[in-house]
């Protein structure tokens, strides 16, 4: 491709996105095949999606396993799915199928979370919407919100924050935030960070994708990419008393994670953390391979954190 031609390549991050010279955005790794919600005949699990804000076209997939009992309350779980800030979403096959299983599995209502990506809606836009979205969700407390499977079954004191990678470090900087500012008629009963992506300051850490979609900040810095610098001042503000935290034994964030794992612990939050690794996998093989045997343990690990508080 002639690159001075005006539909050359301006800016190009494999395995990730390239920008054109005209502004088009092309997806490298392109988004999982994307599908509607559905009825899933297997599980009994039904799914629908909802707009959040028209004016930033925030938009959740909401997850309901059958109801047996229709004035049983079941725990709430709000899942943020990974993918660099910039690829993926609730609606491709991949997290569709895993939240719909987790949601049959576990028993739990979900709302899984589309927040606006990078590189057309850098950083911090990912944290705010995935916020925005959880207000949205409180707004449902008194029973009176927009979507009835929240006002009707959805138990508010059993909140869960979920999420892989990207998402991951999305969930932890909610439930800081959560701890913070504050998050009436809900309570965070715990959070899993499923293989977390989080920054570091050692010399070889180096991401010209992040410095990109997050401009303005030394993101080495930062605690929202990296929460153990600066002696991890907010991790002791987290808003929840349970924390899983899954680390592969082949990713090369591992060394990160048990940082964050073990600054947790000194932090002063005085919460449970327990942390658990996957031996010979890779960066969350459990999307990839949701089938393998190491995955089903996986899954059946969160399913025993989430149905370990009543």
């Amino acid at each position: 491709m002639d690159s001075s031609d005006s539909t050359g390549i301006l800016h190009d991050f494999p395995p990730f996105f390239r920008i054109y010279k005209n502004g088009r955005v092309e997806r490298i790794t392109a988004d999982a095949e994307t599908v509607p919600p559905s009825d899933d005949p297997h599980t009994g699990v039904q799914s629908k999606d909802t707009v959040v804000s028209q004016k930033n076209g925030l938009s959740v997939r909401l997850f309901i396993p059958r109801i047996k009992d229709p004035s049983q309350k079941l725990p709430l779980l709000i899942y943020i799915h990974g993918g660099a800030f910039c690829v993926e979403s609730p609606f491709s096959s991949i997290y569709h199928s895993y939240v719909t299983n987790l949601v049959h599995q576990a028993n739990v209502i979900a709302v899984s979370v589309q927040y606006r990506r990078a590189p057309e809606h850098p950083l911090p836009v990912a944290y705010d919407d995935s916020w925005a979205a959880i207000q949205w969700v409180a707004s449902h407390v008194n029973g009176n919100g927009v979507e009835s499977w929240l006002n009707k079954h959805a138990d508010f004191k059993r909140t869960f924050l979920a999420g892989d990678s990207a998402g991951a470090n999305i969930v932890h900087n909610m439930t800081v935030r959560a701890g913070v500012n504050g998050l009436t008629g809900v309570k965070i009963s715990g959070m899993v960070l499923a293989h977390p992506f989080f920054g570091d300051k050692e010399p070889e850490f180096s991401s010209p994708v992040l410095e990109f979609i997050f401009p303005g900040v030394n993101i080495y810095d930062d605690p929202r990419i990296n929460p153990v610098g600066a002696g991890g001042a907010e991790l002791a503000s987290l808003q929840c008393s349970r924390v899983l935290i899954f680390v592969a034994g082949k990713d090369v964030l591992r060394e990160r994670v048990y940082k964050y794992y073990e600054a947790l612990k000194q932090s002063g939050w005085g919460g449970a953390v327990e942390i658990v690794e996957t031996e010979g996998e890779d960066h969350v093989f459990h999307l990839l391979n949701p089938s393998c045997d190491k995955a089903e343990v996986m899954m059946k690990q969160v399913v025993s954190f989430i149905n370990a508080v009543h």
